[in-house]
């Protein structure tokens, strides 16, 4: 079968990691994706070399796209993206606001020119207010947005510890391209979007936000959830942890009975509802760390799915190299296969192939 986007073409002036997650994704689709880098490349490429050599940032993001050194700042660079975008259906782009602008691409010339493109751009604090000029990248707007604030122990707030804000920022951005595309099957015209990593971090932290409009500002609990209990890690016999989740009364029930052995507890006014729970947490989760301590984490997780509670085993990146249910895919790369995670989305009866990692090419793109 065809794959869904095939037969588009993108052109992506992108580097690090928001925008060129959006384009693999439409890259996996089928689609065409030209990436323009700067002459020494976008600086992914650098991010680290444990992926044979190579940054496992840049080979994660970039499979299956055609890459072109153009130096945009010259004519000639400027005259190869105007021939570029003659062919293209998408442009996504997250060079600093303004900047395709003082290239000689302007949103109205763009608009103007290509009036069935589909423009993205993705910036830190989108194209006005106060802080629009700042440089962003994901750390910081972590920290601006307050979800450090509401990540870590109690001691410090604490970073993600995955480029959270680029990667929801890029899935944000593709969901986007890809609602511009269908709207234009209809009208026949492009689009402008704009996606800010701010924003997109803003939405996210909507229900911490309204908790603290509601007078519960979260506080930070580690791997505990701030309004359900119990949910959290809890230490076995045998030292190994265990997260549990109990998602309402009845689990609550179930729990007490068949995993704790007391089945009074279900129906204790201090335990007997979430409310209750979250209000008792202290003496909640001491009721069951006790219960985890009289087993190891295998008996531990037995009893658990005899009650029928939710559990994760505390894993790390070792764990999830061998773990039973990662899904991987191969890549070829410039200095050979790399085996990673696969996409996320299964579609019935379309089996992919990924396309390889570009290695950085001089600057003409065949037509």
């Amino acid at each position: 079968m065809p794959l869904p986007l095939a037969g588009l073409t993108v052109v992506a002036i992108e580097q690090a990691v928001a925008a060129p997650f959006s384009t693999s994704r439409l890259a996996d689709a089928g689609a065409r994706v030209i990436k323009i880098e700067r002459p020494e490349g976008d600086f992914a490429r650098g991010y680290d070399d444990v992926a044979r050599g190579q940054s496992s940032y840049f080979v994660w993001l970039n499979r299956g796209k055609e890459s072109v050194t153009l130096d945009l700042a010259g004519p000639q660079g400027a005259e190869e993206l105007a021939r570029l975008l003659d062919g293209a259906d998408v442009l996504v782009q997250n060079l600093k606001r303004g900047a395709l602008a003082t290239l000689g691409f302007p949103f109205e010339r763009l608009a103007r020119d290509w009036p069935r493109l589909v423009t993205c751009s993705i910036t830190g604090y989108g194209e006005g207010g106060p802080m629009a000029d700042r440089k962003a990248y994901d750390l910081l707007i972590q920290a601006e947005s307050g979800l450090c604030s509401i990540t870590g122990g109690p001691d410090e707030p604490a970073r993600v510890g995955i480029s959270l804000v680029d990667i929801a920022t890029g899935a944000t951005a593709h969901a986007a391209i890809l609602e511009a595309l269908i709207g234009r099957s209809v009208t026949g015209k492009g689009a402008q979007i704009s996606v800010s990593m701010f924003d997109v971090m803003a939405d996210w932290l909507t229900v911490p936000l309204l908790n603290h409009e509601g007078g519960k500002s979260p506080r930070r609990l580690g791997m505990a959830h701030p309004s359900i209990a119990p949910y959290g890690a809890f230490t076995a016999a045998d030292g190994e942890q265990v997260l549990i989740a109990v998602q309402s009364d009845r689990e609550w029930r179930n729990l007490a009975d068949l995993f704790l052995g007391q089945p009074e507890l279900g129906t204790d006014p201090r335990f007997a509802t979430n409310l209750a729970r979250a209000a008792n947490r202290a003496e909640t989760d001491a009721l069951v760390a006790r219960g985890f301590a009289r087993m190891t984490a295998r008996e531990a997780i037995a009893a658990l799915l005899r009650a029928d509670v939710a559990l994760a085993s505390v894993s790390d990146m070792a764990r999830l190299s061998r773990h039973p249910h990662l899904r991987r895919i191969t890549v070829d790369t410039p200095n050979g296969p790399v085996s990673y995670p696969a996409p996320a989305a299964m579609v019935a009866g379309d089996s992919r192939a990924y396309g390889p990692v570009p290695a950085l090419q001089p600057a003409r793109v065949p037509a």
